[in-house]
């Protein structure tokens, strides 16, 4: 993600117009915009991989899985951000074509330009959405996964996983740490268990 010295503050409004005229990506943060550089092929076929693995664990739900091009909204902090792969499944979300504002689920897959700032302060402001339940994070260089949970006190927790793990459901099973299954009815905030050994062991081999 890159500031563009040469463009003046815009209000959000004037940011909603603006974006869909450019030919690359812009994220929004308080009236500064920022391009979206390019990700690598392993960065790519994780986010669709995990996209695709929602999609049809969700698809007898009333959840939507989006990936890339749509931004999330975030009110509260004045900012508009382009996740990897994001969930939701509030009715809300179907008033607007342009962003998600409720989601549930949110992933981003790690650059080394970009993880400090996923971690940090992207993570800080993906916080401010009351809906947010799971931040997941995934290394696209080596195999492992970083979700955090909010729990029911409103904490996040880190869940973190390695190759051989499976996703485990800790938010519908009120915390005690239930295997998501196929055969179970679909659970907005339930990663698909194959999701993880999807990830590539090493930036060209793909599992």
């Amino acid at each position: 993600m890159i500031a563009n010295p040469q463009l003046s503050r815009m209000t959000p409004e004037e940011y909603l117009e603006w974006e869909p005229t450019q030919e690359i990506r812009y994220e929004y943060s308080d009236g500064e915009v920022f391009a979206m550089t390019g990700g690598s092929k392993p960065h790519n076929r994780i986010a669709l991989n995990l996209a695709s693995d929602l999609n049809t664990h969700l698809q007898d739900s009333s959840c939507e899985v989006y990936m890339v091009d749509v931004k999330v909204k975030i009110s509260s902090v004045r900012s508009y951000h382009y996740p990897d792969v994001v969930v939701t499944c509030d009715s809300r979300d179907q008033e607007s074509n342009q962003f998600i504002q409720y989601p549930c689920l949110i992933v981003e897959v790690l650059s080394p330009s970009t993880e400090a700032y996923d971690r940090g302060s992207k993570f800080a402001k993906y916080r401010k959405l009351k809906t947010l339940q799971e931040y997941v994070l995934i290394q696209s260089e080596t195999i492992g996964v970083e979700c955090f949970r909010r729990n029911q006190q409103g904490f996040w927790v880190l869940y973190p996983y390695e190759k051989g793990d499976t996703f485990l459901d800790a938010i519908a099973s009120g915390g005690n740490h239930g295997s998501c299954s196929w055969g179970e009815p679909p659970r907005p905030h339930c990663l698909p268990k194959t999701a993880l050994h999807r990830l590539p062991s090493k930036v060209s081999t793909f599992l």
